[in-house]
């Protein structure tokens, strides 16, 4: 495996959660030398690195003595998977179960007859949060056999509210079950439990696959692949004449509607702080760009009739531009030459993702930041199969081509 794919299998590995993705991307900071702006205290304009944490979002920076044209690298630190619910003990049939929600566009049948852990925090009454990660075979979503389904493989229907509920032991269900397992996990009194936010996750470790081993099994890889590269593009961009940013927002696979996703404020406060004020932030803005990281969907074999024939993308092809006529990707042709110049100038391939007339496209960050700013924007991503699974596939050179590509446009002043 590379070693910017070795890289991102262990920071996916350390992140099964957005607050986990945080603390390591903190970690990683930390080590590059960036210090924490606490969001409540004085904003520091001195130069330097700098990064600002709230709940699952991140946000870092590099700045300088006056004010720059900006240079965003936006991705997303959440991924589908399944949140447990406020009062989860439940169960039937002599079985212990958890109620969960889908979280996000889930391929449901990806969560079945896995072996899943469970992480994410416990907010206690005097305030604190504390982390949880359960990293052993805590839980399952067992699937019905053949036997009692005969047409199963005609057509597999799943009823979220029946049929995703994770089994994790034998017995009658008892209220407050999970709370005192968990509280006993990480050591604290079980009767201080105020809430929590949990999800599972899946705890199959990335691998390499294929003839050649050029490909990467891994979970989160929507989005985690980005948050990986843009914080490797940050802390070794070589910007003079830019202020490069990066964050890595929370809730975007449920539409970004939240304090800490794409479509609140945080990102316009730092920005307008970067630039000078609100006064002056105009001219700041009008030279800036934002480059929006999010997985794109590699062509897949079996299915080549979902794909427009002359826009598909494949793995270790580099990192593909994506189009959309109707605005779901934000990409201009100005944008585009921006994001071709800094390939050619990394030395990095790159391919173009349009999707097909006939089939619905998704969306990013990128059109939610676009409108909220004025900032020119342009989406990009590396291909992957599976998307939106528990655990998706990409190649093992893309990584290292994202991170390259992001480091250019990260300093790219024209």
């Amino acid at each position: 495996m590379t070693d910017r794919a070795q890289d991102l299998a262990a920071f996916v590995t350390a992140s099964p959660t957005p607050y986990h993705a945080v603390a390591e991307g903190v970690r990683r900071l930390r080590a590059a030398g960036f210090t924490e702006q606490v969001e409540s205290a004085e904003f520091d304009p001195t130069p330097g690195g700098r990064y600002l944490i709230r709940d699952g979002t991140l946000l870092a920076w590099r700045q300088g003595a006056a004010p720059s044209p900006l240079r965003i690298f936006a991705a997303h630190t959440d991924s589908p998977t399944l949140k447990v619910k406020p009062r989860p003990d439940t169960g039937a049939g002599g079985w212990r179960q958890v109620g969960v929600e889908i979280y996000g566009g889930a391929l449901w049948n990806s969560w079945l007859d896995r072996d899943l852990g469970l992480a994410g925090r416990l907010a206690l009454y005097d305030g604190s949060l504390v982390p949880v990660l359960v990293d052993r075979p805590l839980l399952r979503v067992p699937q019905l056999a053949i036997h009692l389904d005969r047409q199963v493989n005609q057509g597999l229907e799943l009823d979220a509210q029946r049929h995703m509920l994770p089994i994790w032991g034998l017995g009658a269900a008892r209220e407050g079950d999970l709370v005192e397992f968990l509280a006993a996990e990480v050591g604290v009194d079980p009767g201080e439990v105020a809430a929590h936010d949990l999800v599972v996750f899946d705890l199959t470790p990335p691998a390499r696959l294929g003839r050649d081993r050029e490909l990467l099994a891994c979970p989160r890889l929507d989005n985690l692949a980005s948050v990986h590269a843009g914080l490797d593009a940050l802390t070794g961009a070589d910007a003079d004449g830019t202020t490069p940013v990066f964050v890595g927002f929370d809730h975007e696979e449920i539409g970004s509607g939240s304090a800490t996703g794409a479509a609140g404020p945080l990102l316009e406060t730092l920005l307008t702080r970067l630039a000078g004020g609100f006064d002056v932030r105009d001219r700041i803005f009008a030279g800036s760009r934002c480059l929006s990281v999010d997985v794109t969907h590699a062509a897949h074999p079996n299915y080549l009739e979902r794909h427009d024939p002359d826009h598909r993308s494949i793995p270790n092809g580099g990192p593909t531009l994506k189009v959309n006529a109707n605005q779901r990707y934000a990409t201009d042709a100005p944008g585009a030459a921006a994001w071709q110049r800094a390939c050619r100038a990394a030395g990095v391939p790159t391919q173009v993702f349009v999707g097909k007339n006939t089939v619905p496209c998704g969306t990013t960050v990128g059109p939610i930041t676009a409108t909220r700013l004025g900032i020119r924007t342009v989406d990009v991503g590396i291909p992957v199969l599976s998307m939106h699974s528990a655990r998706e596939l990409c190649g093992v050179d893309d990584p290292a081509h994202l991170a390259a590509a992001g480091r250019a446009f990260l300093a790219d002043p024209t």
